[in-house]
């Protein structure tokens, strides 16, 4: 190549035009190494410019970097006590089933959804969803929403392992106590920590007072937060190495003390070797809360993930990624719940004569741990070990919660300029505000009553998320090719018969309720196919030329998430075709199913959990729940009946990415092929010698 050809250029257009110029103006036939230099060049310059590159925003050190955030983001306070929990209420081992499916076939595809998202568009979840359709921000507005309510309380959660660790040096704490027992370890955590001595005697359990003790910890756990935030995402990155290594170490420190304890053996037993297969059907909700324990887990459905990809590099390999933090984050559940269960073991058999341990919520880990690290010597060392452990699960996903709000807030028009430290402090400061009605002596039934309906905004936002990538993206092309009956009915069959179904499902009392439910689906589906297949026998016949059976059929079933993932794919690495089929005809029917399931389902006295949880009171508790759950969808529908009111979320516009579809023009004259969009989707044919024709797009989706 010519001296000129090496000069520097001023801007990547510069650069694009300099390489391009030179490779088709070349005179001489460079060797393989100048060859190999240009193309690199070449292919920089202009992936450059199909990328947008932004480099004043934010970056992840390194991958590992941003591995430790989004493991220790997903790992936290429910692995250690929520997924034990649920073991135990649903059949031990057998629970194990619900949960790998829900993993497999929702979590990682969804977990990829958001990462993918956010590194293809380098924001928020308003900023993705609302690039997709401007109808669309109330989606990512009721993730973040999500994020920030469960925060409130998840920050308290912290703030009483802090009490419980300054506590632990007073001459009042338990922990030296030779002859502690469980009972009277969740005793004095209850009464003496968290404060609930005095709500026993209140009416319908209602707060009677606030806990200033815990008022000022959750101060302080807010302060900590900011700090972890407020200086930029390199530093949060490195503090995770902390936040999350030690508590590995940990958890095998502790999971080796418990299992050489007498009496772990029987715990484990409870925990893998019992299979009680029944729940599967006696407690069909079994299969909405390991969807739930799932999406809770993994830190989906918050917007903290699309946030943390979104501060990845463009094309980093995304699903490999996602693949990684979701079985790090499941391979730790599993763990931790030998270490619970074992524990639960030695307690069994420290009081021979006594029933089973039956702790729950965040008993499960005060009544057991604490009393078992107590035999050891140095006994209140190791307990304190624990809270500083516990304080280290919860920190980086609670700051996680807090990014994900960060990242939307501060993607915006209004607030791209304003400082991180201000955006965070005001935050922080609004929810440590929030969060007070956990600080009264009542908290703990509000937070047990929040954190259940969290599991309606979870499922929420998972069905508005895959339904907006596998049904709205590209509705309008659809709309234009196929016409607005065939795609509308098409949708209908999808949801409407899953609707009835479950109507017939959750409403008949009888044994035939199942079978009347699954023929309900199938004929409902059938007969809206029929009515789109009318009308795609009519677009056959006048345009024979155009359409055949196969090529229509794809265009209805599978054309909007091919298209999706050649706009992805040569950007965030590969997307599998199972991933599009799951997305677009698996996922969204089944977290239907599931908010329906879960709402359906009775509690001890066979009334409906929705609006009757725990025998909680229906002011202040059920109200407040069920508001957090009406919350979200009142966010996603105002974003699609008035999405000017959420203009003010919106990007500039040198980050939007995907431009609104044009309708296209019948009167203009169309290409005969789609080179310039291969050309700009597929890497390697962008810089072939020769064109090849291009394949049957059915085919290559199947393939």
């Amino acid at each position: 190549m010519s001296e000129g050809e090496k000069a520097p250029v001023e801007s990547e257009g510069a650069a694009v035009g300099a390489a391009v110029g030179a490779a088709e103006g070349a005179s001489n036939e460079p060797t393989i190494g100048q060859e190999a230099k240009g193309f690199v060049r070449l292919r920089n310059s202009v992936w450059g410019s199909i990328m947008g590159k932004d480099e004043g925003r934010e970056r992840w050190s390194s991958r590992i970097a941003f591995f430790f955030a989004a493991v220790g983001s997903a790992v936290g306070f429910g692995n250690v006590w929520r997924f034990p929990q649920l073991a135990a209420d649903y059949g031990g081992g057998a629970f194990l089933i619900p949960y790998l499916i829900a993993l497999f076939i929702i979590g990682i595809p969804i977990l990829f959804l958001e990462i993918s998202l956010g590194q293809f568009h380098q924001t928020g979840d308003v900023g993705v969803f609302g690039s997709i359709n401007a109808r669309l921000r109330g989606v990512g507005l009721s993730s973040v929403a999500c994020a920030y309510m469960l925060v409130c309380y998840y920050t308290m959660l912290i703030a009483w392992v802090i009490n419980a660790f300054f506590d632990s040096f007073t001459s009042n704490s338990p922990w030296n106590n030779e002859d502690l027992n469980g009972d009277d370890a969740v005793g004095y955590f209850f009464n003496d920590i968290i404060g609930m001595s005095t709500v026993w005697d209140s009416t319908d359990l209602r707060p009677t007072r606030l806990v200033w003790k815990n008022v000022g910890y959750a101060f302080l756990a807010w302060l900590i937060i900011y700090l972890c935030v407020a200086w930029g995402l390199k530093w949060t990155g490195r503090i995770t190495y902390f936040t999350m290594g030690l508590p590995i170490v940990l958890l095998f420190v502790f999971l080796g003390t418990a299992v050489s304890l007498p009496g772990s053996e029987d715990g484990i037993q409870k925990y893998i070797g019992e299979w009680d297969m029944s729940v599967l059907v006696d407690s069909p909700d079994v299969w909405s809360r390991a969807v739930t324990q799932i999406f809770f887990s993994l830190s989906v459905t918050f917007g903290v993930m699309t946030a943390y990809g979104s501060h990845c590099k463009k094309t980093e390999p995304a699903f490999a990624n996602s693949c990684v933090v979701a079985c790090s984050n499941c391979l730790f559940s599993f763990i931790s719940g030998f270490a619970v269960f074992a524990a639960l073991g030695h307690l069994a058999y420290l009081n021979p004569d006594a029933d089973w341990p039956t702790y729950e919520s965040f008993g499960l880990v005060f009544g057991t741990w604490p009393v078992v690290l107590n035999t050891l010597p140095g006994g209140v060392h190791w307990v304190r070990l624990l809270f500083v452990d516990l304080f280290l699960l919860g920190l980086d996903s609670a700051f996680s919660l807090l990014e994900g709000v960060l990242t939307v807030v501060r993607d915006t028009v209004r607030f791209q300029d304003k400082s991180k430290f201000v955006v965070a402090g005001v935050a922080c400061l609004t929810a440590w505000f929030v969060g007070w009605m956990y600080a009264t002596d009542a908290g703990l039934f509000f937070l047990d009553v929040i954190d259940f309906y969290i599991n309606f905004v979870m499922l929420l936002v998972g069905f508005f998320e895959s339904f907006s990538v596998g049904w709205i993206y590209g509705i309008e092309k659809s709309i234009d090719v196929l016409g607005a009956p065939t795609v509308l009915s098409f949708m209908t069959g999808n949801f409407c018969s899953v609707i009835l179904a479950c109507g017939l499902w959750f409403g008949l009392k009888n044994g035939n309720a199942v079978w009347a439910g699954f023929v309900a689906l199938i004929l409902f589906y059938l007969a809206c196919l029929g009515i789109c297949l009318f009308f795609m026998s009519k677009k056959v016949k006048e345009e024979g030329s155009t359409w055949t059976w196969k090529s229509i059929l794809f265009e209805l079933y599978f054309r909007n998430m091919s298209d999706y993932k050649k706009e992805l794919q040569p950007v965030v690495g590969r997307v599998p075709n199972t991933w599009c089929f799951l997305i677009r005809h698996i996922i969204p029917q089944i977290l239907l199913i599931c908010f329906i399931n879960l709402a359906r389902s009775d509690n001890e006295d066979g009334e409906s959990l929705f609006g009757h949880y725990g025998g909680y009171a229906t002011w202040p508790y059920q109200v407040l729940g069920i508001m957090c759950a009406a919350f979200a969808l009142f966010l996603f529908l105002i974003g699609v009946a008035a999405p000017k009111t959420m203009a003010w979320l919106d990007l500039p516009e040198e980050k939007k990415i995907w431009k609104p579809y044009k309708k296209s023009d019948p009167d203009e004259k169309k290409p005969e092929s789609d080179e310039e969009n291969e050309a700009k989707n597929d890497n390697e044919k962008e810089f072939a010698a020769e064109e090849e024709p291009e394949a049957d797009p059915a085919d290559a989706f199947v393939e």
